[in-house]
């Protein structure tokens, strides 16, 4: 259940990032709102998965998908360029991302 709270976490993260982009740096009344709204539940959200995810993998986890969607959705609804070293490099959060997950399962 504690990673779906992260995952909650994570989609409200990025629902937040987004209406950064589309506030314009805050000139625009609703998205600017929806920053903090976006950002609040999404702190509720990490801060209950913390209760059985180790800080350090839950980190790890939200920022380096956080980053690897933004980056995703700046592609495709912001028409950000996508170079294959761009790839490259968000291949690698992920690919370490799941690293560190896996890792907290040896002892």
């Amino acid at each position: 259940m504690s990673y779906l709270y992260l995952a909650a976490a994570i989609l409200f993260e990025i629902c937040g990032t987004t209406c950064m982009k589309l506030s314009e740096g805050f000139t625009k009344t609703l998205p600017s709102i929806f920053i903090f709204v976006f950002y609040s539940i999404s702190f509720i959200f990490f801060t209950i998965a913390l209760k059985k995810i180790d800080i350090s993998v839950a980190y790890a986890i939200w920022a380096g998908l956080g980053v690897a969607l933004i980056s995703l959705i700046g592609f495709i609804g912001f028409n950000e360029e996508m170079s294959v070293l761009r790839i490259m490099f968000l291949t690698l959060i992920i690919i370490g991302v799941v690293g560190l997950h896996l890792s907290t399962n040896i002892h």
